[in-house]
């Protein structure tokens, strides 16, 4: 309350606190996933080529199944959670929509220029297209992966990708696109490193921004 006895609106944070919990938690799986992924990869590879056992995690088969299906289930739940949040919460349609080409076209040759502007709490046209591109991606990965690991019982997942044996393409794919996003994501921070402590604090919003 302010000292005329009026009342003062808390600030709003850039980015409510499920939110950033849900970005670390998805964060851990990702990386936990895709690094033993890639072990698993290495013991039947698709292509003529295997991951670095430097980037693997599990040092054997075994141990890098294990990790893969202990985290597959908190990127399950928390998946669902960002989903069922971003749309109670109207976060996708504040943020992530609408999505302009021509807008995409423009922020992107900015970024190639490292001339990408950004305002605080704003998405600008590269972060939606990348934002909904990861979604989409996430959804494939989690389905391929359902039907690669129990083909019979979810048989309908293996037959949605096409059938076992595309399944695992599918599956390399999507995967090889999280990690392109998670590249272009952290280059972006790089290029501009203040939007990371509002990830981590919640930071403030700028007034006049709802």
């Amino acid at each position: 309350m302010a000292r005329d006895g009026s009342t003062q609106a808390r600030p709003r944070p850039i980015h409510p606190w499920p939110l950033r919990l849900m970005h670390w938690l998805n964060a851990l799986a990702i990386v936990m996933m895709i690094g033993s992924g890639w072990q698993i990869y290495n013991a039947a590879p698709l292509f003529n080529f295997s991951i670095p056992e430097t980037l693997t995690i599990g040092a054997w088969l075994g141990a890098g199944i294990a990790w893969h299906l202990a985290f597959l289930w908190l990127l399950l739940a928390n998946g669902l959670a960002y989903l069922i949040w971003g749309f109670a919460s109207g976060h996708f349609k504040q943020k992530l929509w609408p999505i302009l080409p021509g807008q995409v076209m423009r922020e992107f040759i900015a970024a190639l220029r490292f001339k990408l502007p950004h305002q605080k709490g704003v998405y600008n046209a590269v972060q939606k297209l990348l934002y909904v591109g990861v979604i989409f991606a996430g959804l494939v990965v989690v389905i391929s992966g359902l039907g690669i690991w129990k083909p019979v019982q979810l048989w309908f997942f293996t037959d949605l990708c096409g059938g076992y044996y595309i399944a695992r393409y599918v599956h390399f794919f999507a995967m090889a696109s999280i990690v392109a996003f998670m590249a272009v994501h952290i280059l972006l921070v790089l290029m501009v490193p203040r939007v990371l402590p509002p990830m981590i604090t919640g930071g403030e919003m700028p007034e006049g921004q709802s």
